[in-house]
């Protein structure tokens, strides 16, 4: 079968708010992209085993978020601290 049309429309960010997240981690740049994705890997494997609720997720990203301070041209070894310090701090919030 053949899809004949696909349509597009703009993403709802608030219904999504990780979504939000996403872009905005981007529009900030340097090392903040790699502290969402280190937050939410841990906040969602902490969801999964029923340690906090699902709506938790976005909550407990943001929070990371807003305490890290950027890195605006990491280096790998950079990198990889902030992806501890984001694992570490993700884990610890309720």
């Amino acid at each position: 079968s053949q899809i004949r049309e696909l349509t597009f429309s703009e993403p709802d960010r608030i219904a999504f708010p990780c979504l939000q997240l996403a872009y905005d981690a981007l529009e900030i740049g340097g090392t903040m992209a790699c502290v969402l994705n280190a937050a939410n890997e841990i906040a969602v494997a902490r969801f999964l085993n029923q340690e906090i609720h699902f709506l938790d997720i976005p909550r407990i990203n943001r929070q990371v978020m807003e305490k890290h301070q950027v890195i605006a041209h990491p280096n790998l070894d950079d990198i990889l601290a902030v992806d501890g310090w984001a694992r570490e701090i993700s884990n610890a919030y309720n």
